[in-house]
């Protein structure tokens, strides 16, 4: 397949126990270029974890991995990065969020990251 997904991992973690770890890994495995968000630097593998809002040109997706609180001072951020889509993985579905989404025309889907690559639905 060579529909590669340029993605965001917000909440992304050098932690391996961590769902983002798994993620990276996952979606590495699967070609899809990545850019990793944390509220700390860091590195997994040699792929750096910004911190802040950096610029980040043709994303496709989002996905996220904080809880709904810690995403509020992102809302305005992930929104002018103009993604295909946002993808809330368990426990971190946000009606307000979601809705903020689909207002500017982006695809809000509540599924697990890890799922949808293993079915191929990705």
């Amino acid at each position: 397949m060579s529909n590669k997904k340029k993605t965001l991992i917000i909440g992304a973690s050098e932690n391996p126990e961590r769902y983002a770890n798994k993620a990276f890994h996952s979606l590495t495995q699967h070609g899809h270029p990545l850019v990793m968000l944390a509220n700390k630097e860091g590195k997994i593998d040699e792929v750096i974890i910004h911190k802040g809002f950096p610029n980040v040109e043709e994303l496709d997706t989002i996905t996220l991995y904080i809880n709904p609180k810690n995403q509020e001072p992102y809302y305005d951020y992930l929104i002018s990065l103009k993604p295909k889509r946002i993808i809330f993985n368990p426990g971190t579905e946000n009606p307000v969020l979601e809705a903020k989404a689909m207002h500017h025309g982006i695809e809000a889907v509540e599924a697990c990251t890890l799922v949808l690559l293993s079915i191929g639905a990705y």
